[in-house]
């Protein structure tokens, strides 16, 4: 007992001297930009007191650090950077590329989840999956395809649950809406299966939901092998049959390259689209003008109000795009892209100087570089689609919406509680007589 108690003893008296010299040497040294940090455990005080607003407390210490750089201590000696300096994400996502891959504590936190798939994998492991990848994305089919389904889902599900929430004048998770649409449709894309999460009343969501995507892990095993069999009587159009064309892929390899496109596909764009209907409702002067482009668009074109649009007209939505865009900027769906470092390096900090465009790397938020985001124009066809189908035909009444929605911190940015809103159908069967209500 008394050998016990000395050693307590002599650990208070060590820890005493060692916080005693740490505020001491701290004194001599000028105050230091960035995150504070704490004898043995480093920065992790700070980052859990902030957890519940990371983004925001990440981008106002930036702020105040040059180059929009900062160092962060975790407990131990090892350090961390954070940056947010475009000339510094180029150098990480492209010019350096290789010496920052995801790194074997990235890979191994989501192996379970991810497998080995594209957004999992480093190497030549990754460049195969890429090559592959980039050029199925590429393809116009595909394109129209991912155009098909969207117009059916929008048309056949999403409207009609919203119209029948403008009846009954109840509150809706816009954001639970918005996450179930995104995986029936992606569910389609991959692998041309329907899970039917959006339809029914709307009620019992995540559960659904869970119950799918543990149902599409199981069965996609089976279901490869069954489409790997009858390849050569296969003309579908979806991913999987895509990748199931080439010899060299794997049962594994094909597995975790869809459900990783599943995945993201489902948690993207909803997180996105849940953003830009919060923003849309606080902000009623750029609803005001998306729906004016519409009307112009429609107009010109010979449509209907409720008519579907063209990958053209889509297209040519310029200003929903620039605001879907903002939006994405402001709430980013994918917040924090962490790299491992292989070997030391130096990030290139100052100023851009001469450069006539805009830097890819001030807006990552499809990634740039080697990585950058195969989907991303499968994205902005279902967001643009989705955005201006719901905004032309009904009114989204946000709840509480001077309050900004609180984020959960995940992989991607979601809203915390969701996004409770309500549902008003438009009284008017033109889109002019529309914009006039909403103007006045």
């Amino acid at each position: 007992m008394e050998v016990l108690s000395l050693q307590i003893l002599l650990l208070l008296l060590f820890l005493s001297l060692y916080f005693y010299l740490y505020a001491f040497s701290s004194k001599k040294k000028p105050a230091s930009k960035g995150f504070k940090a704490y004898p043995i455990v480093g920065s992790l005080p700070e980052f859990v007191r902030n957890r519940h607003r990371f983004l925001e407390w990440t981008t106002e210490t930036l702020s105040h650090c040059p180059a929009n750089t900062a160092v962060f201590h975790r407990p131990g000696k090892a350090n961390g950077i954070i940056t947010a300096s475009p000339l510094n994400v180029e150098h990480i996502l492209k010019t350096n590329f290789e010496n920052y891959p995801k790194g074997d504590r990235f890979i191994n936190l989501l192996e379970d989840f991810l497998g080995r798939g594209i957004f999992n994998s480093d190497g030549e492991l990754w460049r195969v999956q890429r090559k592959t990848a980039s050029y199925e994305f590429n393809t116009k089919s595909l394109r129209n395809f991912v155009m098909d389904n969207v117009e059916v889902e929008i048309s056949t599900r999403l409207v009609p649950v919203l119209a029948k929430a403008s009846k009954t004048k109840k509150v809706l998770d816009l954001q639970d809406i918005l996450e179930r649409f995104a995986f029936d449709n992606i569910c389609k894309v991959a692998f041309n299966v329907d899970p039917d999460c959006l339809g029914g009343d709307g009620t019992s969501g995540e559960k659904r939901l869970r119950k799918s995507i543990k149902i599409v892990h199981e069965f996609a095993d089976e279901m490869i092998r069954s489409r790997m069999e009858q390849k050569t009587k296969n003309n579908d159009e979806d991913l999987l049959s895509r990748f199931i064309g080439k010899e060299e892929n794997s049962t594994e390899f094909l597995r975790d390259i869809v459900i990783s496109f599943i995945l993201a596909g489902r948690d993207t764009t909803s997180s996105a689209l849940s953003w830009f209907f919060w923003l849309m409702s606080v902000n009623p002067d750029v609803e005001r003008k998306i729906l004016k482009e519409l009307e112009t668009i429609r107009s010109s074109n010979g449509k209907n109000l409720g008519d579907t649009y063209s990958f053209e007209e889509l297209r040519d939505m310029q200003y929903l795009q620039a605001a879907i865009s903002e939006t994405m900027r402001l709430y980013p769906p994918v917040p924090v892209d962490t790299k491992a470092c292989k070997s030391d390096d130096v990030l290139p900090d100052g100023h851009i100087c001469g450069k006539e465009l805009e830097s890819p790397f001030k807006f990552p938020v499809f990634n740039a570089g080697p990585r950058m985001c195969l989907g991303k124009d499968m994205a902005y066809i279902q967001m643009k689609s989705i955005a201006a189908s719901v905004i032309e035909r009904f009114q989204i009444d946000v709840q509480n919406k001077e309050q900004c929605p609180e984020h959960l911190l995940s992989l991607t940015l979601r809203m915390k509680g969701g996004l409770q809103v309500k549902v008003s159908v438009e009284v008017n069967c033109t889109g002019s007589l529309s914009l006039v209500r909403r103007t006045h």
